[in-house]
């Protein structure tokens, strides 16, 4: 298994990923919601504010993760964890928290000091993600599941507050995604 930097003339075969994976997990309305974000993604944010990594099983990409940078009033290097995705047929094998470990490291060569991320805690806290409240680092948008609410440091001092609001990148700022 290979993991490296996605390219952008793979954005295609990566959105077609996801909305097969979303698809047949959540349905197929929540596969074209999340293909639609990749795409929005991939299409609208500079290379500066998104960072995307794949899994590689021969020449077929089994696997997809993004950052996007979060913006707050004082200059800190925040990304966001969203989306992920796993070829279904490559489930349970390990190969999200290999890629998803990956992209962390490759993010922590940046200078990135903290990633959050919004999902299932019993998944994301195998990959050292933590609960955090939104007084410490607000979310961009109102929170559906708070507890979804994760983060951890890549700096070598914990997570610290992080006063003020917060912004995401365009494709991200929709409520039907918090």
């Amino acid at each position: 298994m290979e993991f490296r930097a996605y390219k952008p003339v793979e954005a295609a075969v990566i959105q077609d990923l996801f909305v097969s994976v979303f698809s047949k997990s959540e349905g197929e309305q929540e596969g074209v919601l999340i293909g639609n974000l990749v795409d929005e993604l991939v299409a609208g944010t500079g290379s500066q504010d998104l960072h995307g990594f794949v899994a590689v099983d021969g020449k077929k990409i089994v696997g997809a993760i993004f950052f996007s940078r979060l913006s707050f009033e004082q200059d800190v290097d925040v990304f966001i964890l969203a989306p992920v995705a796993v070829h279904s047929d490559h489930q349970g094998m390990g190969i999200g928290q290999a890629l998803i470990n990956h992209g962390l490291q490759e993010m922590k060569k940046c200078g990135v000091r903290f990633v959050t991320t919004y999902g299932a805690p019993s998944f994301y806290t195998k990959v050292g993600f933590h609960p955090i409240s939104q007084h410490m680092i607000a979310a961009p948008l109102e929170l559906s599941q708070p507890e979804g609410w994760l983060g951890q440091s890549l700096a070598d001092d914990p997570i610290e507050t992080i006063p003020g609001k917060c912004k995401c990148v365009k494709a991200l700022n929709n409520p039907v995604y918090w």
